[in-house]
């Protein structure tokens, strides 16, 4: 199994596995005049009996991403691929990527840092580095830092074990939006009474809402149990309606990359434990032997995910279309795809020398992030602003682009004819990829299929019947505060023409409105499994 490609898309906790980043300790003017949280930080105690619970998104919690770090960090999660046998992966290849990418403060670069930590892929770090990692992190305010903090006081890893404040932890980040926490919460909270051991609650509607938040979010864990609260209704009978909707979330589960769904949907379609009581309409041997396959290969890389599953294992009362019988031109079929990327042009920042060189294939971003510290506090690109300047002094400023600073590295001096500048601000730069907003989810190397880009281009809002078989994308602007939670490529759909486009509140039971996103045509090649 690839740890880094799993832990990468959905953060599990039981057993412990994952990861995160080592940054700056000089302040800038972003939140760290605030009380800095750490592994000791005031929490309030978990409480099951909450009346109620407000779904939050993670991604609006996120720092931007760096393109360059994950560039970086996407080579990594390639290198620590399913398909290498463990012992010929080159680990000292993917930590230093994984650094590299942690040092621009990429979230889950430093998150996977943590992790090598503790798996020993990095000897000169052990579990207290990791913990100091996760406390960065958490310093970033990434809700996923919250919950692995929690994974480790269950677990004792360097810290002292403590399932209470574990709990708490927990209970912060499903607050905080994490979807992780809150599929593992509310499991434990689906529940009509208390466990006398502490092992359940009851309380059915918070454990509810919780599952539906994470299952909105992508979270494969939170799909196999929110379909099972679909088919075990406790104070009435389930309906035909309650089978039909857990097979819907059974089927998007596999999607999303869970081998209990595919498991539960390979024995609805094949050998129903109970006939009165399937999820299935009616008993279907080659979709059970299909949903068999997809099992297989989630058990082999639970990193996997088949956002057009669709387009090969269509639920009735869809046809199945042809298959020749080969496991991977099913498999492949299914995945997400990727355009062909668009070349870059030169750009005066790739045409300068030494640290002000940028490559081509990125541009810059002004974070709005300062410091007056001599040393750089974190890894990027810096420029110098000043106020109160001579005119002299001002255009020797304005004459410096930005340029690369590694951690802790002194920035330039400069001078004037009445000595050195004084009251000098450092801004920081992350870069971003050349064609910035263009409809390209990125994946790692392995996940998606390229594609032709189709020309011309086709895209729709979301309340149009879609016009072209094929695999299409949501997509939002760049500067959405959700961009970061729908332009991924496990949201394609395969969709068949004069099909509605999805509706992410109804059917993703994500809450964006519908105008808010649009559709993208990625690629209208027909199916052909022979």
């Amino acid at each position: 199994m690839s740890l880094l490609r799993f832990l990468s898309t959905m953060w599990t906790r039981r057993p412990l596995l994952m990861f995160l980043l080592a940054l700056s300790a000089c302040k800038m003017n972003t939140n760290d005049s605030a009380r800095v949280p750490s592994r000791h930080q005031d929490l309030p105690l978990f409480n099951p009996h909450m009346s109620s619970f407000k779904c939050e998104i993670e991604a609006q919690r996120l720092p931007p991403i760096d393109a360059q770090a994950d560039l970086w960090f996407r080579e990594a999660l390639a290198l620590d691929s399913a398909e290498i046998y463990p012992p010929r992966r080159d680990y000292r290849k993917i930590v230093q990527l994984t650094r590299q990418a942690a040092e621009r403060r990429h979230w889950k670069a430093i998150l996977n840092l943590a992790s090598l930590y503790l798996a020993g892929h990095d000897p000169e770090h052990g579990e207290k580095a990791a913990v100091e990692l996760v406390e960065e992190a958490m310093r970033l305010g990434v809700p996923a830092a919250y919950d692995r903090m929690g994974t480790y006081y269950m677990n004792g890893t360097g810290v002292k074990a403590d399932a209470t404040r574990a709990y708490a932890f927990w209970q912060r980040a499903a607050e905080m939006g994490n979807p992780a926490a809150m599929a593992y919460l509310g499991r434990k909270l689906n529940a009509i009474w208390d466990d006398p051991d502490g092992s359940f609650w009851g309380n059915l509607p918070v454990g509810r809402k919780m599952l539906e938040c994470a299952y909105g979010q992508g979270d494969a864990d939170a799909a196999y149990q929110l379909a099972l609260s679909h088919t075990n209704q406790p104070f009435r009978e389930t309906t035909h309606e309650d089978r039909a909707r857990a097979l819907v979330v059974l089927h998007a589960g596999v999607k999303l990359g869970s081998e209990a769904c595919a498991n539960s949907l390979l024995i609805e379609f094949g050998k129903p434990f109970e006939m009165e009581e399937m999820a299935a309409p009616h008993i279907d041997p080659a979709r059970s032997e299909r949903y068999r396959l997809f099992a297989e290969a989630l058990g082999f890389d639970p990193s996997d995910r088949f956002p057009n599953l669709d387009r090969v294992l269509p639920l009735p009362p869809a046809i199945l279309p042809p298959w020749n019988g080969d496991r991977d031109t099913l498999l492949n079929a299914a995945r997400g795809v990727s355009p062909q990327p668009i070349p870059p042009q030169a750009s005066a920042s790739s045409q300068r020398s030494g640290r002000f060189h940028l490559d081509a294939a990125f541009a810059l971003r002004d974070t709005g992030q300062d410091t007056q510290a001599p040393i750089a506090p974190v890894e990027g690109y810096w420029q110098p602003l000043g106020t109160g300047l001579s005119a002299q002094e001002g255009a020797q400023l304005a004459a410096v682009p930005p340029g690369l600073y590694r951690r802790g590295e002194e920035f330039q001096r400069f001078t004037s004819a009445h000595g050195p500048v004084a009251g000098i601000v450092w801004r920081r730069w992350d870069t971003i990829k050349h064609d910035h907003g263009a409809v390209d989810p990125q994946a790692p190397a392995g996940m998606v299929r390229i594609v032709r880009r189709p020309e011309p281009p086709i895209s729709l809002p979301s309340g149009a019947i879609c016009p072209v078989s094929g695999t299409w994308q949501p997509w939002v602007p760049p500067d959405h505060p959700l961009h970061a939670a729908i332009n991924l490529y496990w949201r394609q759909a395969w969709l068949v023409k004069g099909q509605a486009f999805p509706d992410p509140q109804r059917d993703w039971l994500f809450p964006i409105p519908v105008p808010e996103i649009t559709w993208h045509l990625m690629d209208s090649e027909p199916v052909n499994l022979l």
